[in-house]
């Protein structure tokens, strides 16, 4: 019998390929994280992030306008905080001259149509490293959900247009909104860590900030790894609160929760490829075991591929690059 049907037809070459193509990646699918630091003229590479640096406030804004003129057109910003000023409830993140304060009009300053988007979790300002306060060594929801708003909106004041809660609280996305709305700032978005997972992923990002737990884990507020349907739940709660876009973190191991998300809500979805895929990818490609580029952009189409319409990732200027 005749083979009349032949799929390799619509891969004999690199033109064919391209025009059927089903995804296809541009820089405006990428958020770039951004890492502060006090003092001037710094950046400091993180040690177990090659490539990746932090900024004091002067050279921030000329990695910004940097980012601009490659076509990124979205930051997501955080900030180290000096161990002086870190306590229990996250004073310092109030403070309307704080790191983070200064760092969101620096941006704004620097490139005026960037679209800040801004870290609101106690961990970096925390003398315990939680995303929460804690009170008998337990992490206490509410009265964290209420610094939180209190946080959101100072970031707001100092021109943020989304804020992005990263804590996994209960009910903190309805604290956010609503302060926000009665405040007056109606048209501040929400990017929610909706579907934020308890990983081990996380170590180079938490050496950045210094932010790692001083005591315990994050397990009882962070979701379990092994759950699939509870992200469901956690998304669809959040979008009900009132968040915008809502969040898969991380990305690689969870881009069937992506999928899942993707189906089922009718707001743009984030994920995060987080800081120990980046590193796995920079400490094998060092060792001559893989391609670095090309593996990059196989893992930055999978998020694509999985549904993702926005990509938080350290890759971002390297894949900009690549796309021309």
């Amino acid at each position: 019998m005749q083979q009349l049907r032949r799929s390799r037809r619509l891969r004999v070459n690199d033109a064919i390929r391209s025009i059927t193509r089903e995804n296809v990646l541009t820089p405006n699918d990428f958020l770039v994280p951004l890492f502060a630091v006090e003092g001037k003229g710094i950046k400091e590479e993180i040690a177990s992030m090659p490539g990746y640096y932090r900024y004091s406030l002067d050279l921030l804004q000329q990695e910004v306008k940097e980012l601009w003129a490659m076509g990124l057109k979205a930051v997501l910003l955080f900030v180290k905080v000096p161990d002086d000023l870190k306590d229990n409830k996250g004073t310092e993140a109030l403070n309307p001259n704080g790191l983070m304060q200064r760092g969101i009009k620096t941006i704004k300053d620097a490139v005026p149509d960037m679209l800040v988007m801004t870290d609101v979790a106690l961990d970096p300002y925390s003398s315990y490293g939680h995303d929460g306060i804690v009170e008998n060594g337990y992490i206490v929801n509410d009265p964290t959900a209420e610094v939180l708003a209190q946080m959101a909106l100072s970031h707001t004041q100092a021109g943020a247009d989304f804020v992005a809660p990263s804590d996994m609280m209960d009910g903190r996305i309805f604290a956010i909104r609503e302060t926000l709305e009665e405040e007056g700032f109606k048209n501040t978005g929400i990017m929610s860590y909706s579907a934020k997972y308890a990983s081990a992923f996380y170590g180079p990002f938490r050496d950045a900030l210094d932010s790692a737990p001083g005591f315990g884990d994050k397990k009882t507020y962070q979701m379990d790894f092994a759950n699939r349907n509870e992200a469901i739940k956690e998304v669809m709660m959040d979008v009900e609160e009132g968040a915008d876009i809502v969040m898969v973190k991380p990305g690689l191991c969870y881009l069937d929760i992506i999928r899942d998300v993707k189906n089922v809500v009718d707001v743009p979805v984030a994920a995060y490829q987080v800081s120990g895929e980046y590193a796995m990818v920079k400490a094998a490609a060092e060792k001559g075991w893989l391609d670095h580029d090309a593996v990059m952009m196989e893992q930055l189409m999978a998020f694509k591929r999985a549904g993702t319409d926005l990509i938080a990732t350290y890759f971002a200027k390297d894949a900009v690059k690549l796309l021309g």
